[in-house]
């Protein structure tokens, strides 16, 4: 018969026989009978039956401490010992609260009582869990208190130490408390309780396991005994790189330290410690954490805000603060602190007693079933559902209560499953439901590169709506939809159900090479179909025969965009996952896709789309990302802006607080006004390999410092095919390009990532160490005005004639000005270095030497660039902080885990750093937000140098360009201002320093020719300096101030 079933007579008998021999305690002569015989009992009726009979823990607890009698205190101990050691693991729901009295028992003055306290606190102790953290944590807390005596709370703390072995993850879920109550005894009187303090916090601390603050460990120690290190502290962590994620115990361990920071006086602490706050918060990976722990930094930032009379500290702090809100800290998720797992702990108990009731010969005893529901919160905490792990975990206590353990655990885990997500969903706002059938119904979490994306979010999408999906650069809006179309979204329903394509604005480059119908026939789920049936699709959609037959990298952008519409309608798609779609796509395209999508009555698709006019026109809801969650807002892009204003700043470029700055573009020689041409195009041509005709026809153009010109015109009409002319990618089959031989370009491609791609492993900053590691920018290497073909190669191996005899060039050693243009100093094949000619350009280029010159002017046009730019990690992250890529990005992130506006700005950044001339964007408006496009804006119209650029966002260009180039059918027309006649001077700035490659500086001595007044000056200068007796020197060089 079970203990839970014993006849209620028996079980009154035997507990009033346990009272008895309690009392008897106090005149025993033979004190190990009495305790056998009370453990007799208990073992006959069950700890269970003996709690609710007679209150045996308040008995035995009181009997520990009880002042009148010895043995009756020793033998309290005695029976804990003896208790634990009969009874095993299943005594813990009622030896454990007991344990609180035999530390007390510590500080017996009774040697007898302190060893049977001692030896009940290891026999206890031999059978709690890592899952008991949590229960025993009170226990524990209180007999550290203030009014305990030291021998019991120097054991208390021994105690806790030793959690860490064996419940590392439990003992991190209560931190913040548990340093508290540390941080308390560290400040103890009695050594022996600040000796333990400081050895149990060491161990503690162990359970955070971030590298980064690691080294510090010990540093953090003691700034809690003493708080005037914290200065020093601070400045130790300020030098390091945060890198790694920041979990919830490095967020109990750093964030009162960092309190401690913001309460300081002085500046440079106040500032270091605003650093750390917004340097480490960007890594947090978890909302929950970030708003259990960050608010408790607000008030310091907000006090820094509004006191501070250092403007750049209040700038700093708000950074930091703008970090914490990013975050989460402000958020609205579910804090699981002290009083939610009270609450938790709270339901759970009712959970189980209904089921107790319900079950068969249910004991509803209220110590037991306490310290079930404390095991159940710690499983929750620890986020452990497997229904394994609860039936061994927690069912053998539920059999103290029931003969149906099982039974009743199993019901007691899906309560605890559907108490987590009903709580999750507390702070959700139910959305509307307006009809329709659902596709998907689902939570999930997502993340990527180790950040958290979206954290416990609820997606409901119906079928034939169409969602534009909203949210800042880096939210993870594509990630979201790689996921959907990949199957990774946890909930989501798998491809058999419903079949989801991905639409991007990027081919993979294998697919370059294939043929539109072979593009549509690879995937996999195409099998079974042919060539012909796709092909006669594809006619259906207004593609030509020719057009179906070509190679598919060869294709105009709205082509593009069309073929992967096609294969998406062929593979019939449920959904349809659309990112950017209108990159690369001209007004009429455009106009194209939203009468086709408008159109599917039956397909669902979720867009990714800067272009504000295409959102309101094809949207029929809004999906936002908003604190880590998904929220839906029915109706077009107006009325979601009317319903959430600051939405706006999305789609305006007035309404950017970033700034991008692009550098000084540098003298060019020869060019004393921003408007003399610096490039130009003649008459120029060019048919691609194999076509019937010219791509472009006639082209007659000129750019200089001064240019702000906006190429435009349908797709394929050739405006990209211009635009490689101009930058020598390709090379012209009539008319003539030139450029001054100075001249460097930047160039961003309209596939901006085909810089990229063969670097996806590398950060940013280490590609731009690569890209110009040699003083040169690889990229120009791949042009076709710097490839060498065989017969290139062969050419340059010939012998000219020169003054009579027949040489060979064996290379350019050097270049100087000669009237209009440059002469270049040769080095003969097998002459010695006193035979070097100098020889014109127009000579050379008549040898057929072209190729070898323009290497020559790239390579001084690059040392130019870079006559004071060292190749560091320092100084290109402070290159790519001008233009919105933080170090955390630009250093510290692969280019793989970037979003596709912060791969923009990698490419920007790197085609700017050989300080050009001329910056050609290719669909600039691509990829980036309108806070990203408005700082691009802004660096346009500061720019010294020209800009062309090609873009069908009218928007964009109308404010920039006062010239136009209109491109229809391979010609070009000129609309607007020219430059002629509008540059101001030039004015050369010389170089004041230098700096080599080991970060030395150099000054520069000025070359520049005095004036008379000048010169005047500097002699009254001089003569000044002898009357006051100071040695001069008579050289002319010598520097005065005038």
């Amino acid at each position: 018969m079970s203990k839970t079933t014993e006849p209620s007579a028996t079980v009154s008998a035997q507990s009033k026989r346990f009272s008895e021999l309690l009392v008897s305690l106090k005149t025993a002569e033979n004190i190990e009978q009495v305790i056998s015989e009370m453990v007799s009992v208990t073992d006959a009726i069950g700890l269970a039956n003996l709690q609710k009979e007679v209150s045996v823990v308040s008995a035995i607890s009181e009997a520990a401490v009880d002042k009148t009698s010895v043995t009756v205190r020793q033998g309290a101990c005695a029976f804990v010992e003896a208790v634990a050691n009969k009874k095993g693991r299943v005594s813990c729901p009622y030896v454990l609260p007991m344990l609180g009295a035999v530390l007390d028992a510590y500080s017996d003055k009774q040697s007898v009582v302190q060893e049977a306290a001692k030896k009940a606190c290891e026999a206890v102790l031999k059978h709690v869990e890592g899952v008991d953290v949590q229960f025993m944590l009170p226990i524990l807390f209180e007999a550290m208190s203030n009014s305990k005596k030291w021998q019991g709370k120097e054991k208390a703390l021994n105690i806790l130490g030793s959690f860490v072995s064996i419940g590392p993850k439990e003992v991190a879920q209560h931190l913040p408390e548990i340093i508290t109550h540390l941080t308390e005894n560290m400040w103890s009187t009695k050594t022996q309780v600040q000796t333990a303090a400081f050895a149990a916090i060491k161990e503690i601390f162990k359970t955070v396991e971030n590298g980064d603050i690691e080294q510090f460990m010990n540093d953090i120690i003691s700034c809690i005994a003493k708080p005037e290190e914290v200065p020093e502290t601070i400045y130790k962590l300020s030098s390091t790189t945060f890198i790694r994620p920041v979990d919830q115990p490095t967020l109990a361990v750093m964030v009162p330290l960092l309190e401690r920071g913001l309460k300081e006086r002085a500046t440079v602490v106040l500032r270091q410690t605003s650093i750390i706050i917004g340097n480490m918060c960007k890594l947090v990976t978890n909302p929950e954490d970030a708003q259990h722990f960050l608010p408790k930094l607000m008030p310091g930032l907000n006090a820094i805000i509004e006191n501070a009379s250092n403007p750049e500290l209040r700038e700093v702090a708000t950074k930091a603060k703008n970090v914490l809100i990013e975050v989460g800290a402000e958020g609205n998720e579910f804090v699981r602190d002290e009083a939610a797992i009270e609450k938790e702990i709270e339901s759970l108990t009712g959970f189980i007693k209904s089921g107790l009731k319900g079950a068969k010969n249910g004991n509803v005893e209220d110590l037991c079933i306490n310290f079930v529901c404390n095991l159940a919160s710690t499983f929750i905490g620890l986020k452990n559902f497997e229904e394994a792990e609860w039936v061994k975990s927690i069912g053998p206590f539920v059999k103290l209560l029931t003969e149906e353990n099982e039974k009743v655990t199993k019901e007691f885990l899906k309560k605890s499953v559907d108490l987590d997500i009903s709580r999750k969903m507390e702070n959700m706002k139910v959305e509307e439901d307006i009809g329709g059938v659902d596709l998907c119904n689902c939570e999930f979490s997502l993340a990527y590169g180790g950040m958290i994306l979206l954290n416990n979010t609820k997606l409901r999408m119906k079928r034939g709506r169409r969602y534009g999906l909203l949210g800042h650069n880096g939210c993870g809006k594509s990630t979201l939809m790689r996921a959907i179309a990949n199957g990774q979204l946890e909930g989501f329903p798998s491809k058999d159900e419903l079949r989801s394509v991905y639409v991007a604005h990027e081919l993979q480059a294998s697919d370059s090479d294939m043929t539109v119908v072979e593009y549509i026939l690879e995937d996999e789920f195409m099998k079974g179909s042919t060539a012909k049936e796709v092909e006669e699709f594809l006619l259906s959609m207004n593609f030509t025969h020719e057009i179906c037959h070509k190679g598919v990298g060869s294709l105009s952008g709205g082509w593009k965009m069309k073929t992967q519409l096609a294969r998406a309608m062929l593979l019939k798609a449920d959904i349809l996952l659309l990112d950017e779609p209108t990159n690369h796509l001209d007004v009429k395209n455009v106009a194209w896709l939203e009468n086709y999508l408008n159109g599917l009555d039956d397909v669902t698709c979720m867009i990714v789309s800067h272009e504000s006019k295409f959102l309101n026109t094809v949207c029929t809801d809004i999906i936002h990302y908003e604190s880590r969650k998904l929220k839906i807002y029915h109706g077009n892009l107006t009325h979601f802006v009317s319903v959430k204003p600051e939405a706006k700043a999305y789609f305006e470029l007035s309404a950017s607080q970033i700034k991008f700055k692009f550098p000084e573009p540098g003298f060019l020689d020869g060019v004393k006004s921003r408007d003399k041409a610096i490039l130009k195009m003649m008459k120029c041509a060019y048919k691609y390999p194999n076509a019937e005709k010219n791509t472009i026809s006639n082209i007659t153009v000129q750019c200089s410092l001064a240019s702000r010109i906006a190429v435009i015109g349908p797709n394929g009409a050739g405006k990209s095919t211009i635009i490689k002319l101009l930058t020598g990618e390709t090379i012209p089959t009539e008319g003539e390009v030139w450029k001054h031989p100075n001249l460097r370009f930047a160039y961003v491609a309209q596939h901006a990532f085909h810089h990229l791609e063969q670097h996806l492993d590398m950060t940013p900053n280490e590609y731009i160490q690569w890209r110009f590691q040699y003083g040169e920018d690889k990229e120009l290497l791949s042009k076709a005005t710097r490839k060498m073909t065989p017969e290139e190669e062969a050419e340059l191996k010939k012998e000219v004639k020169y003054e009579g005899t027949k040489r060979v060039i064996d290379a350019l050693l050097g270049r100087r000005k000669l009237k209009n243009s440059y002469e270049y100093e040769v080095k003969w094949v097998n002459m010695p270095m006193e035979e070097n000619a100098w020889i014109t350009r127009e000579k050379l280029d008549t040898w057929g030497f072209q190729k070898l010159v323009q290497a020559f002017d790239d390579a001084e046009a690059a040392r130019q660039g870079l006559y004071a730019k060292p190749l560091t990690q320092k100084n290109i992250e402070k290159h790519l902080i001008d233009f919105g890529l933080d170090p955390e990005f630009a250093t510290h992130s692969r280019i793989r885990g970037l979003s596709g506006g912060q791969k923009v700005k990698v490419v920007i950044g790197a085609a700017m750093w050989m300080n050009p001339h001329i910056v050609v964007l290719d669909e600039p408006t691509n990829y980036l937000d309108r806070d990203s496009l408005g700082a691009l804006a802004h660096a346009i119209n500061e720019f010294q140098g020209g800009v062309i650029m090609i873009s069908h966002n009218s928007e964009f260009t109308s404010s920039l360009c006062p010239t136009t180039w209109n491109v229809d059918k391979g010609v070009l027309s000129i609309d607007g201002v020219t430059d002629a006649g509008k540059g101001e001077k030039i004015e050369q700035k010389e170089q004041e320093e230098t700096i080599d490659a080991f970060g030395n500086v150099t000054k520069v001595k000025s070359t520049k020719k005095l004036s008379r007044k000048e010169l005047k000056a500097k002699e009254k200068a001089k003569k000044l300096k002898k009357k006051q007796g100071i040695a001069v020197s008579d050289s002319e060089d010598d520097d005065f101030d005038i």
